[in-house]
């Protein structure tokens, strides 16, 4: 990072920002921000208080970070969607507050004008976790390794993804719903089910979840 930029960010109380590092000079860094070694925060993007930036993570396009996320190496988040039908257009990534994201999670922006990729707030995505664009997930969800969301999936607040599975586009997944390691997900699971198998069927209902939910 050249020392123009260190200047810029010197503007923001506590932020530290490693001389390896790129900050774009429109980026909005706010109190306590943290870019590692090797990171880039390209330009349009805001990056809340208190949120980490690993090594060697891209930040670009017009991202929004809340505060107190957690971002690990290898990230890229606000990248062009991978869709064909994907022109250029000015989209959006909004994430919401302490999230974590774990090393190499993908995030694309939004195809088409005025759209948006969202992210909730206290969500848990672990390695290798793809989120496709125009998806939105709400809050408190876990994503375990290697899982891959297609375009335009919608996943409710406290839904619990198992390792390496997809999901298919347009798919939506419900409030408090538990999906097995390895299921194909092609079609909609209900809030509160169990989901499991290949292809993917209803198991039940997630007891479980349910029951430690009563008692958060």
């Amino acid at each position: 990072m050249d020392h123009k930029n260190t200047e810029l960010n010197s503007n923001f109380s506590g932020v530290k920002v490693h001389p390896n590092a790129f900050v774009d000079p429109s980026a909005e860094l706010h109190d306590g921000v943290i870019i590692s070694q090797g990171a880039i925060v390209g330009p349009n993007v805001t990056i809340g208080k208190g949120s980490e930036i690993g090594p060697n993570a891209v930040i670009s396009g017009r991202t929004k970070i809340g505060i107190n996320n957690k971002v690990y190496p290898s990230v890229f988040i606000g990248l062009d969607p991978q869709d064909l039908k994907y022109k250029g257009a000015s989209t959006e990534v909004i994430i919401g507050d302490n999230n974590v994201f774990r090393e190499c999670v993908t995030i694309n922006k939004a195809t088409d004008e005025g759209e948006k990729t969202i992210i909730g707030n206290n969500n848990l995505l672990m390695a290798y976790t793809h989120i496709g664009h125009n998806c939105e997930l709400g809050n408190r969800i876990v994503l375990s390794n290697s899982v891959q969301v297609a375009g335009h999936v919608k996943i409710e607040d406290k839904a619990i993804i198992g390792g390496c599975l997809g999901i298919h586009q347009f798919v939506n997944i419900g409030y408090l719903a538990m999906i097995g390691g390895m299921t194909r997900v092609d079609r909609d699971v209900p809030p509160f089910c169990l989901a499991e198998g290949h292809p993917g069927r209803l198991r039940g209902l997630n007891r479980i979840g349910i029951k430690r939910s009563r008692n958060e």
